[in-house]
């Protein structure tokens, strides 16, 4: 039997709502696809049935999976278990995927397969869909990476800071995945982060195609990215920002100056978005866990590295001077209206 292109993974928690749509734009992609559809102890509607129903309807392409509530994290990790195709994406069940985007990113895949070149990381731009006020933005990659071949983090040019990697731009080998040992914590939100950072030194080939692929939906008053939701769940953000740190040793990667330049700077963002919710959050005892973080990197860390995530975007968001908060939560404010990230 030949084996999957790729395997769509689709964590699924009381989403009966939204992930027929979601489901529908993955099987676009026919008979080359698997799709795993991870049910996660879902009680209040009717997503167990909607992910067996597929899964009856298409008995070639979709698996159902219903697992005791574990999170997003354990919906990611049972797919990565699951997964038989050469490529595992993550689509989360209120997002879709573009088809005609996708038909194209398939074929070119294909057709590297066949050549032998397949990449360890293909990557597609954006595009975040915001429910507030019907407008769109996309996040695109042509200042950062070449266009239309294979690529190492030789060639990777400066990335802006709105401009990081996330789950909705990458598709990864599904060998990747279990090489670099990723598990992803259970019950907590947020672990995409560790997702799109953890695998990073494996990867030896990259492509990158300029289309629209991944639709992300944004806006939805109980989405785990909305602003009171993030301070309320501040730890769990905590927990993923200690993984990261944890997860790798940079200074190993001295040699890669390109991938490690740009996993100090995303760890420095995790650190500032961090800071940024605490400082949110106002209490005593959020300030006691902004100092407590700080102090666990450099812990954790050698002196360089420590330097070098101050001097980057996280030392942006602690400065230590009268005042230094309330300017902090003022610039986040005026970002947030510019860049509407959340």
């Amino acid at each position: 039997m030949q084996q999957k292109l790729i395997t769509f993974a689709v964590p699924c928690y009381n989403s009966a709502a939204y992930m027929r749509h979601c489901i529908e734009t993955l099987l676009s992609a026919g008979e080359q696809a698997e799709i795993i559809l991870v049910d996660d102890g879902s009680v209040k509607d009717d997503t167990p049935a909607i992910c067996d129903e597929y899964a009856a309807k298409y008995p070639t392409i979709v698996k159902a999976i219903h697992q005791e509530n574990g999170g997003h994290g354990e919906g990611v990790n049972q797919g990565i278990r699951n997964a038989t195709g050469l490529y595992y994406k993550v689509v989360d069940s209120d997002d879709w995927l573009d088809t005609d985007a996708l038909k194209k990113v398939l074929e070119r895949l294909t057709t590297l397969v066949a050549r032998g070149t397949a990449p360890d990381l293909m990557i597609c731009n954006y595009v975040y869909e915001h429910v507030e006020d019907g407008t769109s933005h996309t996040v695109r990659y042509t200042n950062v990476f070449p266009q239309n071949r294979l690529f190492d983090w030789v060639h990777v040019r400066h990335f802006r800071p709105d401009q990081n990697l996330l789950m909705h731009s990458v598709m990864y080998r599904t060998e990747v995945l279990r090489q670099c040992g990723m598990v992803l914590p259970k019950h907590t939100f947020y672990v995409d982060n560790i997702f799109v950072y953890q695998p990073l030194p494996y990867v030896k080939s990259m492509y990158y195609m300029d289309l629209d692929l991944y639709r992300y939906f944004i806006g939805r008053a109980d989405q785990s990215v909305n602003e009171s939701v993030m301070v309320g769940r501040v730890d769990q953000q905590l927990r993923v920002t200690k993984h990261m740190i944890d997860c790798q040793d940079l200074d190993a990667l001295k040699d890669q100056k390109r991938l490690r330049a740009y996993m100090v700077h995303y760890l420095s963002v995790m650190m500032a978005v961090s800071d940024i919710f605490l400082l949110l959050d106002g209490s005593a005892e959020a300030h006691a866990k902004k100092a407590e973080l700080w102090q666990y990197l450099k812990d954790h860390v050698t002196p360089g590295v420590y330097r070098a995530v101050r001097v980057n975007l996280g030392g942006l968001t602690d400065l230590r001077f009268p005042g230094g908060d309330k300017v902090v939560v003022a610039t986040y404010r005026q970002l947030r209206k510019i860049f509407k990230f959340n």
